[in-house]
């Protein structure tokens, strides 16, 4: 096995034997360069999250790349670690993953190109301490990295092999497997997305550069499984909210084209590949030329190629102006409705939370479907969504007897509403199902321990705990039971474990202030 994961430019050397030219050009787009070891993409610089009040710096040191964090209010709530790789091609922004005990993370800090430096990751600003560790997950890194593999069992965030096996979006992502191509000197057929029916096409692009408000899991699938000329609908199920505004998500692209006139009158004619060219990206001084005569191509009326606006050449500047996208900080974002009239308000107004899901580019959704997006909506913070996830997760129960995911959001659910009896048989059947499942071992262990039935719960706390060090939350639930049953030692172990990966945490540094007499609280 390969120490580091392989760049494009060797994964796919074999192709560039053939198609040179092809190979160069792809070299420099920001797909192939949408990840990387990395000292190959070194921002160095400094932050200071006054609201934590914790300094962050990015500094290479010798042959490598560090992270450091100090924070000015908590004595000890600091330290440095190593970075491994880049994620982000750098047009928008670069964040940085590192690794601890095979443990992959994220930094909570990202550079900012149009700003020029770092700040926070969005949904961190407003923390009053250093955020915990941010696991990354396979789900994360699979539109960045190539042959993303899933996370060890039981856990979300530890690889202990290599979590991908090439940075930046290698010629198989849209090409599928290559290795009967280059073996028959080009004699197999290899993938072509222009030949694909429309659906198939389309999910090559709609795996990365589609979420909606919502994404789902399909029952029984994953999108690590993904692969070109498959419908990606087979793996994902997309939701929006009725209303949503178009330009306020980061990766909305497609919706916003399929709202333009452009694609209505088109139909299936038209795809992404019909503006952009995945194998090239134009310099700076070439993309007014370029996407105007992708213009041009379908609007060949004289007026067009002569007298519209003929001093102002950049047809994007008026019908696909920059807007900003909420859930990204610090960035413009191309509006692809393409605005016959410019700033002609084409889009749907602001849906307001609690606005009815609706399916888009997703034909075999289910009411299973539906009902774990209403799920991961209320997951993701809008409270409303609470009854109706529940009404159709419990209608759907005699359906999901062998569905996993759905039986852990109908588990959570009984256990939210009280009904511990239904959420303890969840969880029981979610184990008999997996054994190592970490949302079952640690809710069904709080669960118990809420009951009084502490020797069961620290068994399983302990079991999740084992597999997933690295999560504060899960620590303080294990160690408050131990303490509970005067397990002093046992409290202050699991405590200083968890405390290795997240030194600046304060909640669990005055938790294990607390925790020095757990045999008399354990007595009483």
């Amino acid at each position: 096995m390969a120490v580091e994961p392989t760049p494009v430019r060797d994964a796919d050397a074999a192709c560039g034997r053939c198609h040179a030219e092809i190979m160069r050009n792809y070299l420099a787009t920001p797909m192939a360069n949408a990840s990387g070891v990395a000292t190959e993409n070194v921002q160095p610089g400094a932050f200071l999250h006054k609201t934590s009040g914790t300094e962050y710096r990015v500094t290479k040191v010798d042959a490598h790349i560090e992270l450091t964090y100090r924070s000015k209010t908590l004595p000890g709530g600091g330290g440095e670690v190593p970075l491994s790789y880049f994620l982000g091609s750098g047009h928008l922004g670069t964040t940085y993953l590192y690794s601890v005990d095979a443990y992959l993370f994220e930094s909570p800090i990202a550079w900012y190109e149009p700003s020029h430096g770092y700040d926070m990751k969005p949904g961190l600003t407003e923390l009053a301490q250093a955020p915990p560790p941010l696991p990354m997950q396979s789900g994360c890194l699979r539109c960045h990295m190539s042959s993303v593999q899933p996370s060890d069992a039981g856990t979300i965030n530890r690889y202990s092999g290599l979590p991908f096996a090439h940075t930046g979006i290698t010629c198989e992502a849209c090409h599928g497997d290559s290795s009967p191509h280059v073996k028959s000197n080009g004699k197999a057929k290899l993938i072509n997305p222009a030949r694909l029916s429309a659906d198939l096409r389309d999910s090559i692009c709609i795996s990365c550069h589609l979420e909606g408000d919502v994404l789902v899991e399909r029952a029984g699938h994953t999108a690590l499984h993904f692969k070109p000329g498959e419908s990606i609908s087979t793996y994902l199920a997309f939701y929006v909210r009725r209303g949503a505004n178009l330009t306020a998500r980061g990766v909305s692209e497609v919706e916003q084209l399929g709202q333009s006139m452009c694609k209505r009158v088109s139909g299936d004619r038209m795809s992404c590949m019909s503006c952009h060219d995945p194998h090239y990206t134009p310099r700076a001084d070439q993309k007014v030329g370029f996407y105007r005569a992708k213009c041009l191509a379908c609007h060949t009326e004289p007026q067009f190629a002569s007298s519209h606006h003929p001093e102002n050449q950049d047809c994007t500047s008026c019908h696909m102006p920059r807007n900003g996208a909420v859930n990204i900080q610090h960035v413009a974002w191309t509006d692809h409705r393409i605005q016959r009239v410019p700033n002609d308000a084409q889009g749907r107004p602001e849906a307001a939370e609690g606005g009815e899901l609706t399916p888009i580019f997703s034909p075999a959704a289910t009411k299973r479907d539906l009902a774990m997006a209403n799920y991961q909506a209320l997951l993701d913070g809008d409270r409303s969504r609470e009854s109706t996830a529940w009404a159709q997760l419990d209608a759907q129960r005699d359906n999901i007897h062998d569905d996993k995911e759905a039986l852990k959001a109908l588990g959570n659910l009984s256990a939210e509403r009280g009904d511990n009896e239904r959420a303890e048989h969840v969880f029981r059947r979610v184990l008999e199902l997996d054994a190592d499942d970490l949302t079952a071992l640690s809710n069904l262990g709080t669960l118990l321990a809420k009951q009084g039935r502490l020797d069961e719960a620290v068994s399983l706390l302990k079991k999740a705990f084992d597999r997933n060090r690295d999560l504060s939350g899960l620590a303080k639930n294990l160690a408050r039971v131990q303490c509970t049953m005067g397990d002093t030692a046992g409290a202050h172990a699991t405590l200083s474990a968890a405390l290795y990966y997240s030194p600046g945490d304060e909640s669990m540094r005055r938790l294990l202030a607390q925790m020095n007499d757990c045999a008399g609280r354990g007595a009483r």
